[in-house]
């Protein structure tokens, strides 16, 4: 029920609002933004009366009713100073007094010795000089699949809405594909399948190298005796990239050191970190971000430094990276509680771990005379920013998964077990950009209208495998210069019919003077075709499921949810939470099987408001919702669909369901909207339960699609 009206004072204007308490404070933070188009994450809310901020529900019910709405960025007049770097006087004065004082306790009790510090950094030098060399470089490129990874970034970067990517976009958004490849190419070992049969083995101890081991740096090598058969199988732990490059297989130390030959084979400046607390990771320079970025290799994880201390409970001590040029104390990226890590710190003193890297960035850079400048700048660049990161709050309500690589014994005896996940309790507005999917959806009314009026049913699902196999073609050529030659009598009937699918797709065909059909990029972006092909098979699949169900092929029973008309596109989505990185808001709106929106703490509620582009309104008619690709006990069962015409302020039920179970995974469900004629240019969704709740706690859905009334004028789709 609506509990309070607000006046919110913003840039000059007001704005009345309702508060609903049942929706919760980033609700009413969406109202806000649908009224004043400043999203939640840049939101600050005064309190008119007393200038108090408004931070959440508990606020809002003791404030007065007249708010102010400030954008962070209006608000912040140091540009290099945002809102998760600030603290108050108390917290920062706390914190120092905190390091000064561990810092007086190490003085007191460690030794100026450094040799036991240095000897733990210096053979990881020699190692990672070896990713410098051209013959091991080339052997990795020939490994990765570049087209495959070049068009995936691509795809990747256009739907987040860049089609023409620069080339820093576009070699940030490579390395992260990099990184997703090498995850699922390299393999972790706990203990190697016995040689001989296959079987399980145990660990009897370590073996001495032999020379052949010993020529790839195999200094150790590891014993396992098979549990049924007996044979001992020989587990070398190989310090040289170019052998892992064969193996394909190891623990941290084999997979960071891989990876980092991988990352310098394709330009990325790059570094080996070396966690005293046994841990190996890489970090690579995005010059898009214009900062080092944390990958982890293990476990597919990038730009989240704060895993190891937050989500695997590590105690961090001394976080080391090592490259080509320099060798630097990278701890304070990995820790917001530098004044603990301090006392942890037993080694030696600070200064004398200051020399040890200082001489051996020093011996490093002896024959880099004509860069030192550039070097210099950017360690003092990285300096400034790790002292920065001592006092950021960004992330702090992210909830950061526990170790996911080895086996759980394993990871349980290290106690890095925590959470499965990445996941945040919130996430910020999103923009579907998926208006390509509405263009595919629309563009199969022409040709099964065809079928429809020319063929039976047999034919017509004959006609649509046919075009199938076109599109498997299509999309097995090389994604740049995509093309395909037909020479078939059924290709030349249907291509009238069959042409605007090509042009949803960014294709054409041509028929040659031999009367043979080529079809092929239709302009010179190929990644519109990439993306849009998977949503085409999935519809197409859609498509042909529906017309085995139909009693009556005919053209007078072509209805939906066949022919997916009007479906609402390009809007902006907030969701009351989502997994990160692959389980966001908008993957319910990109049209493919391979992505789900997944809520971590939505099993006993959740929802999703989508927000009409340009404040369009539509007449909303039905929806569709797909299972996701598993876990079936966390699809929905109970919600509500509702419709707002005045931004997010007040609400209509549209629709509500209950009991509802999917038999299958990506099994696709039709709902009417029971309140027709009702115009809005705001829906939610506010899912009650799961399937089960009692296991789980997690909300997904595979997909969701709005069908808008074709009464009602809409933007036409471009």
């Amino acid at each position: 029920m609506v509990a309070r009206k607000f006046m919110i004072h913003h840039q000059n204007s007001n704005f009345d609002i309702d508060y609903d308490t049942e929706d919760g404070f980033e609700v009413f933070k969406f109202q806000l933004f649908s009224l004043t188009a400043v999203p939640p994450e840049e939101q600050k809310i005064y309190a008119i009366d007393d200038n108090r901020i408004v931070s959440d529900d508990s606020d809002l019910v003791a404030i007065s009713d007249k708010l102010r709405l400030v954008s962070i960025e209006d608000e912040n007049p140091n540009p290099n100073l945002d809102s998760t770097t600030i603290q108050s006087d108390e917290e920062l004065a706390r914190m120092l007094q905190q390091e000064e004082e561990a810092l007086m306790f190490q003085q007191l009790g460690v030794s100026e010795d450094s040799r036991r510090f240095e000897q733990q950094i210096r053979p990881h030098v020699d190692q990672v000089l070896l990713y410098e060399d051209s013959r091991r470089q080339e052997a990795a490129r020939k490994t990765v699949p570049v087209e495959k990874l070049e068009e995936k970034a691509l795809v990747a970067l256009a739907k987040e809405g860049n089609l023409n990517p620069s080339k820093n976009e576009y070699d940030h958004a490579f390395l992260l594909q990099l990184l997703f490849w090498f995850k699922q190419t390299f393999k972790w070992v706990d203990s190697p399948p016995c040689e001989g049969c296959g079987n399980e083995t145990t660990n009897q101890g370590m073996g001495v190298a032999n020379s052949s081991e010993m020529a790839y740096g195999a200094s150790r090598v590891e014993l396992y005796r098979c549990n049924i058969c007996s044979r001992t199988t020989r587990f070398p732990r190989y310090n040289d990239p170019i052998k892992l490059l064969e193996t394909k297989k190891g623990r941290c130390g084999e997979w960071a050191n891989c990876f980092s030959l991988y990352c310098r084979s394709f330009g990325y400046d790059t570094r080996l970190i070396l966690d005293f607390n046994d841990h190996v990771w890489t970090e690579c320079y995005s010059v898009l971000l214009g900062r080092w970025m944390h990958l982890d290799p293990c476990e597919g994880i990038y730009d989240t430094p704060l895993l190891y201390e937050k989500g695997w409970k590590k105690k961090v001590n001394y976080t080391i990276a090592i490259a080509k040029d320099g060798v630097y104390d990278v701890t304070k990226r990995y820790t917001r509680k530098w004044h603990e890590v301090l006392s942890r710190r037993t080694l030696t003193t600070e200064s004398s771990a200051s020399k040890v890297l200082a001489n051996l960035t020093r011996e490093l850079r002896r024959n880099l005379t004509s860069m030192i400048s550039a070097l210099e700048e950017r360690d003092r660049n990285e300096i400034k920013e790790l002292e920065k990161s001592q006092l950021s709050q960004e992330n702090d309500s992210l909830s950061l998964p526990g170790r996911l690589s080895g086996d759980k014994e394993w990871r349980t005896l290290r106690s890095e077990i925590g959470s499965d996940s990445l996941s945040s309790s919130s996430c910020p507005v999103r923009v579907c950009i998926d208006e390509h999917v509405s263009r595919i959806y629309n563009a199969f009314s022409p040709l099964v209208s065809h079928l429809a009026e020319f063929s039976s049913k047999h034919k017509a699902l004959e006609a649509l495998h046919f075009i199938r196999t076109v599109l498997i073609d299509l999309k097995k050529s090389p994604f740049k210069t995509r093309r395909v030659v037909i020479d078939s009598n059924l290709i030349r009937e249907l291509l009238p019919s069959f042409n605007p699918m090509l042009d949803a797709l960014s294709l054409e065909s041509k028929v040659e003077t031999n009367g043979k059909v080529e079809i092929c990029l239709g302009d010179n972006i190929p990644v519109k075709a990439s993306l849009a092909l998977p949503v085409m098979f999935h519809a197409l699949d859609d498509v042909i499921y529906h017309i085995k169900l139909c009693d009556n092929f005919n053209k007078s029973h072509l209805s939906w949810p066949l022919l997916k008309l009007n479906r609402i596109c390009c809007g902006s989505v907030l969701a009351s939470g989502e997994e990160l990185p692959f389980g966001i808001a908008t993957s319910a709106f990109d049209g493919t099987r391979m992505s789900k929106w997944e809520e971590p703490n939505g099993a006993k509620g959740c929802w999703l408001i989508y927000k009409a582009m340009n404040s369009q309104v539509y007449e909303l008619c039905s929806y569709e919702l797909m299972s996701a690709n598993d876990a079936p006990e966390r699809d929905p069962k109970d919600w509500v669909v509702e419709g707002s015409d005045d931004g997010g302020s007040s609400w209509r039920v549209l629709d509500e369901q209950t009991r509802q179970t999917f038999g299958s995974r990506f099994q696709r469900k039709a709902y009417k909207v029971k309140l027709q004629g009702f115009l809005a240019n705001v829906f939610r969704f506010r899912f009650l339960a799961v399937r089960d709740g009692q296991k789980n706690s997690r909300f997904q859905i595979g997909s969701v699609d709005l069908y808008a009334s074709s009464n009602v004028n809409q933007k036409p789709l471009s």
